[in-house]
């Protein structure tokens, strides 16, 4: 099990907090994430957070599901809080010569960001999440008379920054970065 915060978690957020800082000096544009507006966005991820190394291969990709809504606006002048919530799933498998197991991870949580608005179209943001993971592990291969399984959960904190561009007022593809079910995404967004 790896830590809670890993390097790249921390460097995540000493750029989130740089960016933050250097808000106010920039000049800002017309905010694309306005009070009231509910968004559902969907994406594939790409670089595990969960797991790694020789033998491992990945069966479903990491895949993401969110809805967040503005809450709060004219934060440092036209930055708006959102929040909302998100889904994960991935799936891994270790396969040794023909023996291993099939690892599945369900991420459901809790997010909140900060929006703010550095050139139009483009909704920029930086934000945090908590969760709980749901992770199951199945056997398969050399049958000795067992068919082993399990599954546990666990906490999970997760940290991006990202950017939504918008082509038309409601549809908007995105690319983040951060720790959560994945290192970095990108997706569709709708926003209603």
């Amino acid at each position: 099990m790896k830590p809670l915060i890993h390097k790249e978690m921390k460097k995540l957020i000493a750029i989130a907090v740089i960016v933050l800082f250097s808000l106010p000096a920039i000049q800002a544009q017309e905010s694309t994430f306005n009070l009231g507006d509910k968004v559902v966005s969907a994406g594939i991820g790409f670089g595990t957070t969960l797991y790694s190394g020789t033998y491992y291969s990945r069966g479903v990709p990491p895949i993401s599901l969110s809805y967040e809504q503005a809450i709060k606006d004219e934060i440092l002048e036209k930055g708006v809080i959102g929040i909302g919530g998100w889904l994960g799933y991935s799936s891994y498998k270790y396969d040794y010569l023909g023996w291993g197991y099939k690892y599945s991870n369900f991420i459901i949580g809790a997010l909140g960001a900060f929006h703010y608005p550095l050139v139009d179209k483009l909704d920029t943001y930086v934000g945090i999440g908590l969760g709980y993971n749901i992770a199951s592990a199945k056997e398969f291969g050399v049958d000795i008379g067992w068919d082993y399984s399990a599954s546990s959960g666990g906490i999970v904190f997760a940290g991006m920054v990202g950017a939504r561009y918008y082509f038309t007022e409601n549809f908007a593809v995105y690319a983040q970065a951060g720790y959560g079910i994945s290192y970095f995404s990108i997706g569709v967004s709708l926003k209603f």
